[in-house]
C-alpha cells in the first residue's frame, strides 16, 4: 500500500512533477562538497554542478546549471514545493539555462538532503538562506552584476517556493523579478480564514513535511495547540504572518508575475489579489494570470506557464524590449474537447490591467429557495451517519419544502432562515477533499456538481432564472444579518449555479468561504465575500446562495449552536467587462469560401430588405415564439394553385411540435417562409412578436437545419463549427459552442477529421451548427433521413433535451413513430392546408387501444396469458418492456384491469392509446372526403 505521506507529497505543490513548489531557501557561501557536470543531448548543452554549501548552520543541497558561451548571464533561482526537493524543478531549470540563464535549485531546509528544521519560510531561516544563494552567484564568473555583489537575479517557484521568492524581494535589495506560482501572501490568511481553522490543509502540511516533530518546535506547539482547540487564537496567527510575503509587502517593489491556480481551495485568488494590490502600490510592473490548475489537481499549463515566465525574465533580466510579457490581466477558461489532439479545449481570456475581484459589479435579487429532492445545497441527503435515514433537522425529520435548507423558522418571504449547527459538526456538508480533489473542481467546469449539504444545517437563497447569461469573474458580495444563540457564529458561503430543472447544481471549483461572526458583529449587517471564480452562468439558470453550518475541510464549533441569517439586499457578481475571451485560431485558407458566401449573402438580403417594409413588433406576442396568422403561398406562375392555404398555428415556449403531412402537403414551404428564405404571398408570420421576412434581425433567433450541412472533410467537427460561427461575424462569447456540442452528444468524435463521421455523426454535427448561439426557436427538416434505429433515438433525445431548457423545437418528419415519442404537439397538414392542430395525447388519445403500464417488466408469458384473457383482440409488450398495448374486443377497461390485478401484474396506469399513424392517415383520408 502506498504511504501516506509520500501520496501527499506528490499532491502537494509539486504540481504532476512539472512544476514544483518552492519552499525553503538557502546557502550562503562556504561550501564544501563535490562538483559534478553533466550535459544533456540538446543544443546548447546544458551542464550541472551539484554541491553542498553550508550556510546559517545548515548543509543545503544545490544544483547549479549553465549553457555554453563565456558572456556574463542573468540568474535565476528556483525553488520546489512543499514536501518536494531540487529535483523537482530540474526540467525548468534546464529549460531556462538553455535560454541563456545561470540558474540554481535547492532543497529547502528540512527537505531531500538538506539538514535543519522546517521553519515555514522564516526570515532567518529559509530566506536568509536564499540571500547566502544570492552571495554564491555573485561571485560566479559567468552571472551578470549590477554592482559589486550584487547579480542581476530573478526568483520564482511555485506554492511554498512562489512565498520565499516574494519574501526574497522583500528582504534582499538584490532581487530583480519575480514570478511566484499558485502562491500565498498571508499563510496565517490561508490557513485561518476569517479565523476558521482549514484543518485539513493544515494536517496535510503537517504530515507531508514528515510530521509535526520535523518542524521548528515554536510552530508545532503552535499547530498542536490549533488543532485541538479548532480555533486560531491570535499568537498563532502572527506567527504565520510573520513568515509570509504581506509582512514586508510595502519592501517588494519588483516586476512581478503572479500565477495562481482557479482549481485552489489551499491558496485561492483572493492570495494573489491581495500580493497584485501591494507590489502594484509600491509602483512595480504587476500582470496576473489566473490558470486553470492549483493545489486542488487539474491541469498545471506547465508549457504554457514557464514560457510566459521565461518571457516575463527576458524582458526584465535580460532587457529584452521584445520580449512579450503578456496582458496585465490573464484567465485561462475551460470547456469542451480540443480539435487537434482531444484534450480538453482551454481559451485564454485578458485585459489591459488587473481588474481585481469586484469589477463590474450586478446585483441579482434573491429570495428563500425552495428545497429540492435528491443531493446538495436544497436537497435533501442520504449519506451521512445517520444510520441511512435521511439526514434532516430534528433527528430525521423531514424539513419543510419551503422552509430552504433550515428548520422552518423563518419570515414568510423567506429572506429569514433559522437552521442548526450539529453537536460535533457532524456530519459535514463536502466541497473540496482537499489533496485528492481536483477532479472535482475540474468537473465543475464541465457542468458536473459533487458538493453535499444536510438540511437543517444550512440557509438557502435562491435568484429568478437569468434573463442572460453571466460570466462571474471574481468574488460575489452579499451583505446578511447573523444571530447565534450562544457564542461565535461559524457559516461557510458558497454560490451554486443551478440547471433550469433544478436536478443539477455546480460548485465553481468546489470553493466556499469561512466566515467566524463574533457576538459584537452578531444582530447587525456584516458583507460577506464569496470564493472568487471565473464560470458563466447559462441564461435560464439561477444562481443558489447557501451559508452552511459546517464544511469537511474546516473545523466547526463541536457544541450545538442555533443561527438565524437574515439576507439584507441582493447577490453583487463581478463581470470584469474589460475582459475579453480570445477567438479561436483557424488557418487563413479556410477563410475564403465562408467569406465569399457571407458576402453574396449580405448583398442578397440587403435586396430583399429594399423590396420589403417590416411591420413593427407586437409587444403582445413578445414571449409567443412563434404565431402563424393566414399564411398562403402559391406555386411559381400560378394564380389558383396553392403551395400553402391559410395556414395558422401557434407555438409556446418548451414545446417540441411535429410538423406533418403527406408530400406535398406544403411543410417544406412554410419552413422556408419561416426562415425567411421565401416570402409569403398572403399572411404573417411572427418569431416572438416581430414579422419575419428575409433579413429580418429576429432571425437571430432561429436555428435550422433544412437540407443538410456542407462541411468541410479535412477538418474536426469544432473546427468546422468554430469556422461558421466566425462566417457569420458574431463574438464568439455568443456561440455557445460547447452546449450545444453537450446537447448534440458527439463526444470524442469532435477532434476527428469530419470525413471520418458517419451519417449519423453528420446530421447530429449539423444539428449542433444549428444550435450555435442557442436560438430560442430551432427548426429541423427531416433530421432522421439516412439514420439507423439507435441513431433516430440519439436525434430523438437530442431534441428533447434542448428543448428542456425552455426553447422550443418544430421538427417535419415522416417517421410517426418517432414523431410519437419525441414530440409534445402536432401540425398535421394536406394540400397546403391545416387540418389539425394539438397535443400528440390529444390527438391518438381515442380507440380501442388501452396502454397499460407496470410497475416491473412484462414478460413474454404475461404477453400470452393477457392475449388469451376473454374480449382481449391482441396484447404487445411496449418498447421499453414496461408496458402493455392491448386492442378491446368486447371487454371494458375495467375488466381488463381486474384480470390483470388476477395474474398479479403491478398495473401502475391504464389509459387510451392509439397509434399516431393510425390517427395521421384517418385525419388525412377525412381530408380527402
Amino acid at each position: 500500500m502506498e504511504n501516506p505521506t509520500s501520496r501527499w507529497r506528490h499532491r502537494l505543490p509539486r504540481t504532476r512533477g512539472r512544476w514544483a513548489a518552492v519552499v525553503a531557501a538557502l546557502a550562503v557561501l562556504v561550501g564544501a562538497g563535490t562538483w559534478t557536470a553533466t550535459a544533456d543531448d540538446s543544443a546548447p548543452s546544458v551542464h550541472r554542478q551539484d554541491q553542498m554549501l553550508k550556510m546559517n548552520g545548515v548543509s543545503v543541497d544545490t544544483s547549479y546549471f549553465t549553457s555554453g558561451g563565456t558572456g556574463r548571464r542573468p540568474a535565476v533561482l528556483i525553488g520546489h514545493g512543499f514536501g518536494g526537493s531540487k529535483n523537482d524543478v530540474r526540467a525548468q531549470a534546464e529549460k531556462l539555462a538553455a535560454d541563456g540563464y545561470a540558474v540554481m535549485t535547492w532543497s529547502a531546509r528540512g527537505f531531500g538532503r538538506t539538514t535543519g528544521e522546517i521553519t515555514l519560510n522564516a526570515p532567518d531561516g529559509e530566506v536568509k538562506d536564499v540571500s547566502g544563494l544570492i552571495d554564491w552567484l555573485a561571485g560566479r564568473p559567468e552571472v551578470e552584476l549590477d554592482a559589486k555583489g550584487d547579480p542581476r537575479v530573478g526568483v520564482t517557484g511555485a506554492s511554498y517556493g512562489g512565498a520565499v521568492s516574494l519574501l526574497a524581494a522583500g528582504y534582499d535589495r538584490r532581487v530583480d523579478a519575480g514570478a511566484p506560482v499558485i502562491s500565498y501572501w498571508n499563510l496565517a490568511d490561508a490557513l485561518f480564514p476569517d479565523g476558521v481553522f482549514k484543518k485539513l490543509w493544515a494536517g496535510i502540511f503537517v504530515s507531508s513535511g514528515g510530521g509535526c516533530q520535523r518542524f521548528q518546535k515554536e510552530l508545532c506547539e503552535m499547530y498542536e495547540r490549533v488543532a485541538v482547540s479548532g480555533k486560531p487564537d491570535a499568537a498563532a496567527r502572527a506567527l504565520l504572518t510573520e513568515r509570509s510575503p504581506e509582512a514586508v509587502a510595502d519592501r517588494i517593489d519588483v516586476p512581478t508575475l503572479i500565477l495562481q491556480g482557479q482549481s485552489d481551495s489551499l491558496f485561492p485568488l483572493g492570495q494573489a489579489d491581495a500580493m497584485a494590490e501591494a507590489v502594484k502600490a509600491n509602483g512595480a510592473p504587476v500582470s496576473v494570470d489566473w490558470i486553470s490548475g492549483g493545489h486542488d489537481g487539474g491541469d498545471d499549463e506547465g508549457d504554457r506557464v514557464e514560457g510566459r515566465v521565461g518571457d516575463w525574465f527576458d524582458r526584465y533580466l535580460k532587457k529584452d524590449k521584445d520580449a512579450d510579457t503578456g496582458p496585465g490581466f490573464r484567465v485561462t477558461r475551460t470547456g469542451g474537447v480540443d480539435s487537434t489532439d482531444g484534450a480538453a479545449l482551454k481559451r485564454g481570456a485578458s485585459s489591459e490591467t488587473y481588474p481585481g475581484l469586484t469589477s463590474g459589479g450586478r446585483k441579482i435579487p434573491l429570495t428563500g429557495a425552495r428545497q429540492q429532492p435528491g443531493t446538495g445545497a436544497g436537497q435533501d441527503a442520504t449519506t451521512g451517519g445517520n444510520g441511512g435515514q435521511d439526514a434532516t433537522t430534528g433527528g430525521g425529520q423531514e424539513a419543510p419544502a419551503t422552509g430552504g435548507g433550515g428548520s422552518g423558522r423563518k419570515a414568510p418571504d423567506g429572506l429569514t432562515q433559522t437552521f442548526r449547527n450539529p453537536a460535533g459538526a457532524a456530519p459535514p456538508s463536502v466541497s473540496a477533499l482537499p489533496g485528492i480533489g481536483g477532479g472535482l473542481s475540474q468537473l465543475s467546469s464541465l457542468g458536473v456538481g459533487l458538493s453535499l449539504d444536510f438540511p437543517g444545517q444550512y440557509a438557502s437563497f435562491e435568484s429568478a432564472p437569468l434573463e442572460r447569461s453571466v460570466h462571474v469573474t471574481g468574488s460575489p458580495t452579499v451583505t446578511v444579518d447573523v444571530k447565534a444563540d450562544h457564542g461565535d457564529a461559524v457559516l461557510f458561503g458558497k454560490v451554486y449555479d443551478v440547471s433550469p430543472d433544478g436536478k443539477q447544481q455546480v460548485l465553481p471549483s468546489q470553493l466556499v468561504a469561512p466566515y467566524r461572526v463574533t457576538p459584537a458583529e452578531q444582530g447587525k449587517p456584516v458583507e460577506l465575500t464569496l470564493p472568487a471564480v471565473d464560470h458563466e452562468v447559462d441564461a435560464g439558470h439561477r444562481l443558489r446562495l447557501v451559508l452552511s453550518a459546517t464544511d469537511l475541510a474546516y473545523a466547526s464549533p463541536a457544541e450545538p449552536a442555533t443561527y438565524t441569517v437574515t439576507l439584507d439586499g441582493a447577490l453583487t457578481v463581478p463581470t470584469a467587462p474589460g475582459v475579453r475571451t480570445a477567438a479561436a485560431t483557424l488557418p487563413w485558407w479556410t477563410w475564403g469560401l465562408p467569406a465569399a458566401a457571407v458576402v453574396i449573402a449580405a448583398a442578397l438580403l440587403l435586396t430583399a430588405r429594399r423590396r420589403t417594409a417590416t411591420p413593427a413588433p407586437d409587444p403582445a406576442l413578445s414571449g409567443v415564439p412563434l404565431q402563424i396568422t393566414g399564411l398562403s403561398k402559391k406555386y411559381a406562375k400560378s394564380t389558383d394553385r396553392y403551395a400553402v392555404r391559410d395556414l395558422g398555428f401557434r407555438v409556446e415556449k418548451g414545446q417540441v411540435l411535429g410538423l406533418l403531412g403527406p408530400n406535398g402537403a406544403g411543410k417544406t414551404t412554410t419552413l422556408r417562409m419561416l426562415m425567411g428564405l421565401i416570402t409569403p404571398d398572403a399572411g404573417e408570420i411572427r418569431v416572438f412578436g416581430h414579422a419575419v421576412r428575409p433579413g429580418a434581425p429576429v432571425l437571430s433567433r432561429v436555428g435550422s437545419f433544412v437540407e443538410g450541412a456542407g462541411f468541410l472533410p479535412h477538418l474536426s467537427g469544432r473546427s468546422n463549427l468554430e469556422l461558421y460561427w466566425q462566417a457569420t461575424g458574431r463574438p464568439a462569447e455568443d456561440a455557445h459552442i460547447d452546449e450545444a456540442l453537450e446537447i448534440a452528444g458527439l463526444g470524442d468524435a469532435l477532434a476527428r477529421a469530419v470525413r471520418t463521421y458517419s451519417q449519423g455523426m453528420r446530421q447530429r454535427l449539423a444539428i449542433a451548427q444549428a444550435m450555435l448561439g442557442m436560438p430560442d426557436l430551432l427548426i429541423l427538416d427531416e433530421p432522421t433521413n439516412g439514420l439507423d434505429p439507435p441513431q433516430i433515438r440519439e436525434m430523438r433525445d437530442v431534441m428533447i433535451r434542448y428543448a428542456a431548457g425552455g426553447r422550443t423545437v418544430i421538427v417535419s418528419s415522416h417517421l410517426l413513430s418517432e414523431v410519437e415519442q419525441s414530440c409534445t404537439h402536432l401540425v398535421v397538414m394536406d394540400r397546403g392546408q391545416l387540418v389539425q392542430a394539438g397535443p400528440v395525447a390529444e390527438i391518438t388519445g381515442s380507440g380501442d387501444m388501452l396502454l397499460v403500464t407496470t410497475g416491473t417488466e412484462v414478460t413474454e408469458a404475461l404477453v400470452d396469458k393477457a392475449a388469451a384473457l376473454p374480449g382481449i383482440g391482441s396484447a404487445v409488450r411496449t418498447e421499453d418492456g414496461h408496458g402493455l398495448l392491448i386492442r378491446l374486443d368486447g371487454a371494458t377497461a375495467a375488466q381488463l384491469v381486474a384480470e390483470l390485478v388476477r395474474l398479479d401484474v403491478p398495473v401502475t396506469g391504464v389509459g387510451p392509446h392509439r397509434r399516431l399513424e393510425d390517427a395521421f392517415l384517418t385525419l388525412i383520408s377525412q381530408g380527402s372526403a
